[in-house]
């Protein structure tokens, strides 16, 4: 009996090694990426702590109720888990919410668009400065040690939301949501709905410890004028 011989064209070989190169290399700069966002996100729930105090305790005073509001989105491989905020809107958010989109078809209109109102009625008075400089989103630095978020990354959608991907959710569910991103940092909410989804897929796709660090970089200058915030 003749042993068979198996002929493998070089070329293909190449294109193999090839990808389970790119594949090693992207499991290694995933790993970095995780050490950089426990890091900083250790050290900076340290350093913020007597921050995140003092905001609490204004939003207390302020509007007495919780002080943190979890909403659950989506993460990293379509699992759900509950996103931390600092609460900026009235404790009955979400009935207030349909009650004005059953009343009101222009905001009707502009949520089904941006998934987002400009002059939200739900929003408390210290809310709106809390959303601006994006103090309401610090309690995300716990999600991020929990390994639900990254520092960057997409920014985490709703179950509502996923229709929006369409054929690029598959993008999305590849990484973990971010704190901050290419959204964050393109124009927050004066960018479209259409171009989100674009900055989340070149993400996905691009995506390197080195490009998490320039846009971390570029995030400070960014909340500090406030672009694209309301």
């Amino acid at each position: 009996m003749h042993e068979a011989t198996v002929m493998v064209a070089p070329e293909r070989t190449g294109v193999a090694n090839g990808m389970m190169d790119n594949a090693k290399w992207q499991r290694l700069d995933d790993i970095a990426s995780r050490v950089l966002d426990v890091t900083l996100a250790v050290t900076a729930l340290i350093i913020l702590a007597p921050l995140m105090a003092i905001v609490a305790a204004v939003i207390y005073i302020l509007d007495p109720g919780p002080v943190i509001f979890a909403h659950q989105r989506i993460g990293r491989g379509g699992r759900s888990f509950p996103c931390l905020k600092f609460r900026s809107m009235v404790v009955d958010a979400d009935a207030r919410l349909r009650n004005l989109l059953e009343t009101s078809a222009e905001a009707r209109a502009e949520w089904e668009r941006d998934h987002k109102l400009r002059d939200d009625p739900r929003v408390i008075g210290i809310g709106r400065f809390l959303r601006k400089t994006s103090l309401d989103e610090l309690p995300q630095l716990w999600n991020v040690v929990r390994g639900d978020m990254s520092l960057v990354g997409p920014r985490p959608i709703v179950v509502g939301e996923i229709s929006r991907y369409g054929r690029y959710f598959e993008h999305y569910c590849a990484v973990r949501p971010g704190i901050t991103g290419l959204w964050q940092v393109g124009g927050r909410n004066d960018v479209s709905y259409r171009r989100r989804v674009a900055y989340d897929v070149t993400y996905s796709r691009a995506r390197s410890c080195a490009m998490n660090v320039k846009i971390i970089a570029y995030t400070v200058p960014s909340v500090l004028f406030q672009r694209g915030s309301y």
